[in-house]
């Protein structure tokens, strides 16, 4: 089973586990993400980050979850950095922001599956980007609380519809 298979699968779990999830299907997979449009998705989390003065790594992945960019703002801690990949990889894998899979973990029941994953990183600050209905990417961020990061992520995010 490929691991896309197995995300699906998870997400259709999560989906029973929290219905509210359900008034929506994802959307499916876009072309990549090009190159001025990860800039402008970076520029945005930036900002956002340099305006609360907070050291974080960024890390942008195209629709096959390759890296597009990377930033590492000084004196950010290097444990950062795998975990804001792996963030951006999760909300790519499962088309969900990554909060998503943190409370169904944070819930228990059936939520307490995801633990046995392996290659998932279930904490807030990761989001697919989406554009003409198509998830082209998704951005990671780690290096402050995770409501923080989610807050960069966002801005990001908002940063492509200007």
């Amino acid at each position: 089973m490929t691991f896309r298979t197995l995300a699906a699968a998870i997400a259709l779990c999560l989906v029973a586990a929290f219905p509210s999830a359900a008034q929506q299907t994802p959307p499916a997979y876009g072309p990549p993400i090009t190159l001025e449009m990860a800039k402008k998705v970076m520029a945005g989390a930036e900002a956002e980050a340099v305006k609360s003065n907070w050291n974080v790594f960024i890390v942008i992945v195209d629709s096959g979850g390759n890296i597009v960019m990377l930033h590492r703002f000084d004196n950010t801690q290097l444990g950062s950095l795998p975990l804001a990949k792996g963030k951006a990889q999760t909300a790519l894998d499962f088309k969900l922001p990554t909060k998503a899979l943190e409370d169904a973990i944070s819930a228990g029941g059936a939520g307490l599956r995801l633990t046995t994953l392996n290659n998932i990183t279930p904490l807030e600050g990761g989001l697919p980007i989406v554009a003409d209905g198509k998830i082209i990417g998704a951005i990671g961020v780690s290096g402050v609380l995770s409501a923080q990061d989610a807050q960069i992520a966002r801005a990001g995010i908002q940063a492509l519809s200007r």
